[in-house]
Parts: C-alpha cells; structure tokens; sequence
C-alpha cells in the first residue's frame, strides 16, 4: 500500500503539475490549504512561496509533497483534486460495485467485493480513463479508505495494468 507522497514520487511531472493547476484554477480551497501546509513544513512564510513564479513555486511544492513529513498534505491535495476533477471516474468505479455515494464520496464501504465485480471495475476504468490516473486513483483509494479488499490489494501489486512505470 502505497502513502500518498509516494504516489507523488510514482506518477509523472506532467500529471502532478496538472494536478496542482487543476487545484489552483478551480479548487482554490485545497489549492490554499496545500500551499499554507507546504510553507509550514519548510518554515517559509506562505507570501514568499505565493510570490514565486508558479513554474518555480509548483515544482517546490512537488518536490515537498514527495517527502514522508508532508503525507498528510499531499493526502490532502489527491483527495481534493480526485473528488473534483476525477469525479467522473470515482462514481464509474463505485456503481460498478455497486456501492452507494454521493458524487463519488462514499460513507460506509462494504467489506468484502467480489473478485468478479473488481475485475470489471477495473477494466471500465482502464477501457476509459487516461491509465495512469486510473492507477493514481485505485492505489490512493486503497490507501485512503479502510476497507481493505484483499482483492483490490492483489490487482495493484500484481495486475501489470495498475503498475507504476
């Protein structure tokens, strides 16, 4: 199971600069609170990172949240940008497995999926979605909730379709 930093560390420059444009154009919310929480951390006031051209202040704050100390932040920023620019995706998985959710945000999850409906799950993501947030998207789910399916485990560490190149 992989931490959100590490997902960070795993995925393409172009997808975390995307991932935090997304955030700044329109989820200045989660934008803000990753920008306050990166300055905190590297004890820098959050009006000089602010003041930094966003090429330079966006590539400090990636290289940041790829570090064990900012996981809660970069747990933060995926969840926020996931839930709104991914949404589309999130709800396809869900009512796939038939679980309830609202939006993709899911308040009780059940405990065990059958392999059958995880397979076909995973497969309509894939058939549909850029893989590489397919991937982003199923090993920060299974890191972020605690449903634990062992099958859902078994395809990220095993499936070739889910890994990290």
């Amino acid at each position: 199971m992989l931490n959100s930093f590490e997902l960070l560390g795993y995925i393409s420059a172009d997808l975390s600069n995307r991932i935090l444009s997304d955030s700044a154009e329109d989820n200045r919310e989660v934008y803000d609170a990753t920008l306050a929480g990166v300055a905190k951390l590297r004890r820098m006031r959050p009006q000089f990172l602010k003041s930094q051209p966003k090429p330079a202040r966006h590539k400090l704050m990636i290289e940041s949240l790829k570090r064990p100390a900012f996981e809660e932040v970069a747990s933060q920023l995926l969840r926020g940008w996931l839930i709104k620019h991914q949404q589309g995706m999130l709800t396809q998985f869900l009512d796939a497995l038939k679980i309830e959710h609202e939006d993709g945000v899911v308040e009780d999850l059940p405990e065990i999926i059958t392999d059958e409906a995880m397979e076909a799950a995973i497969s309509g993501l894939l058939a549909q979605h850029d893989k590489e947030i397919v991937i982003l998207y199923l090993h920060a789910f299974h890191s972020m909730n605690d449903a634990g399916w062992s099958n859902l485990e078994a395809a990220l560490d095993s499936d070739e379709r889910l890994q990290f190149i």
